[in-house]
């Protein structure tokens, strides 16, 4: 079993900054193979936000392109989203989500609990 535990989110006015940042652990090896971020806005369905691979290639919703930099720490299995910029659009519930491999499970996807971002207009 891995664990996502995720921090930073808030309330922002518009044109403001905050970080999201996401752990993975285990109590045995594993490997992340995509990380990132979905998003959830009242009332629509969830949707992919950013994610990083473990060779660094980066897919993004062309909403946040240029705003929001995605990045990740695969010594701490840790990866980090800084959201620029943010519009009242942007608030959702931002889900972490990571792709683990393990020898008894094989490829399994796996979400944090989420964080609320709100933005202020």
């Amino acid at each position: 079993q891995v664990q996502l535990v995720e921090s930073g989110g808030g309330l922002v006015q518009a044109g403001g900054s905050l970080t999201l940042s996401c752990a993975a652990s285990s109590a045995g090896f594993f490997v992340t193979n995509i990380v990132g971020w979905h998003r959830q806005a009242p009332g629509k369905q969830r949707e992919l936000v950013a994610t990083i691979n473990s060779r660094g290639e980066i897919s993004s919703v062309d909403a946040v392109k240029g705003r929001f930099v995605i990045s990740r720490d695969s010594d701490k299995n840790r990866v980090t989203m800084q959201m620029n910029n943010l519009k009242p659009e942007d608030t959702a519930v931002y889900y972490c989500y990571a792709n683990v491999w393990t020898m008894s499970t094989g490829s399994v996807a796996y979400w944090g609990q989420g964080t609320q971002v709100t933005v202020s207009p």
